[in-house]
């Protein structure tokens, strides 16, 4: 063979190798949101009474030939709810559910559009229902409107104030007030006890809001050193995040730490602060709730402190409660879910357990 073409050989082959490290490279970075573990229930849950067919008088329903609803809540640009509707879609199809028995709305992050969402879905014969509830309040028209067709609901990820066993099943989701002492916990942690905190808070009228920044200040009440100096809605939102941290940086110049109520709020600080001049993760510490990609990804990469995981896979446990509510067995009126946490120790790890 020529030198030539030994050389031209040489040169296709190395090119093709380095096309197949890129092409390997990028689908581990775009790994599908449902490919890390389901959520679990807790092993510890409070005792109380529950809630059987019996007691409800509904009908006996075949959970894998059903007509089944999902009523999701907010746009699909938050990672938390694509993972979401994707494991509700992949339990159903792993159980064998026709596609055409699934129903999937969406609200758009309006709560009237969520009544009537699921009112429709009960008039296109859904016999089961799942509900990831926009807010707390609000959805009670809706509930009733299940209860008379005598429709069971399950509702994910954020609680409403109905009683559950009467206007709903039950509830499945975090302990949002022990999400809220952990991520204090681990700002305690990543300041050294020591800071001035601005805390981003989510949408306000539910009760995950409500909850993460009960248990952030009760927790952090206990360290003298660290003072929340600042707080403001970024409604759960990245750009929203992003110019609320914009704006603190202005007001509050000595802020040195941020808790953001999940994921996409604390990415918008980091925007902000980078293009002020800051270098986040270090001059301002960051830890947030959520447990995504991206976020995770900042943590390895250094400029992002811990994130206490909200686990969004709830449709194993979703379609599993249906499943033994139709067997006879009694259902808890809420199943707390175990969520894990992401730091610098175990962040590049762990990064494909993120959504």
């Amino acid at each position: 063979m020529s030198l030539p073409i030994r050389r031209t050989l040489l040169l296709v082959t190395g090119l093709a190798l380095a096309l197949t490290a890129c092409t390997s490279r990028e689908n581990q970075q775009s790994a599908p949101s449902g490919a890390g573990p389901a959520a679990s229930a807790a092993p510890s849950q409070a005792a109380g009474p529950g809630c059987a067919r019996e007691k409800t008088g509904y009908p006996q329903v075949d959970v894998k030939n059903a007509i089944i609803g999902f009523s999701q809540s907010e746009k699909e640009a938050n990672p938390f709810r694509i993972a979401e509707t994707q494991s509700i879609k992949d339990e159903a199809t792993k159980l064998g559910v026709p596609a055409d028995k699934l129903l999937i709305t969406n609200a758009q992050s309006d709560l009237n559009k969520q009544v009537s969402d699921i009112k429709s879905l009960l008039d296109r014969g859904a016999q089961l229902l799942i509900v990831a509830p926009l807010n707390s309040d609000g959805l009670q028209p809706a509930l009733d409107a299940a209860k008379a067709k005598k429709v069971p609901v399950v509702t994910i990820d954020r609680k409403v104030t109905s009683q559950p066993c009467t206007d709903y099943l039950t509830f499945i989701g975090s302990n949002f007030v022990e999400q809220g002492k952990r991520a204090a916990q681990e700002m305690v942690k990543a300041t050294g006890g020591t800071g001035k905190v601005a805390i981003l808070l989510g949408a306000s009228g539910n009760n995950v809001t409500t909850d993460r920044t009960k248990g952030f200040k009760d927790e952090i009440a206990a360290t003298t050193g660290i003072q929340i100096v600042a707080e403001q809605t970024g409604e759960f939102d990245r750009s929203k995040g992003q110019a609320v941290m914009e704006q603190l940086i202005q007001s509050n110049p000595e802020i040195t730490a941020v808790y953001a109520e999940n994921d996409e709020m604390g990415i918008g600080a980091v925007t902000a602060l980078k293009a002020a001049g800051k270098t986040p993760g270090k001059d301002v510490k960051i830890v947030s709730i959520d447990g995504t990609r991206n976020a995770v990804q900042l943590i390895a990469d250094g400029s992002y402190n811990a994130v206490i995981e909200s686990n969004p896979r709830f449709g194993p446990l979703a379609f599993s409660t249906l499943q033994d509510f139709a067997a006879g067995k009694e259902i808890p009126p809420t199943v707390v879910i175990s969520d894990d946490q992401y730091d610098s120790a175990n962040a590049a790890q762990k990064l494909g357990n993120a959504y």
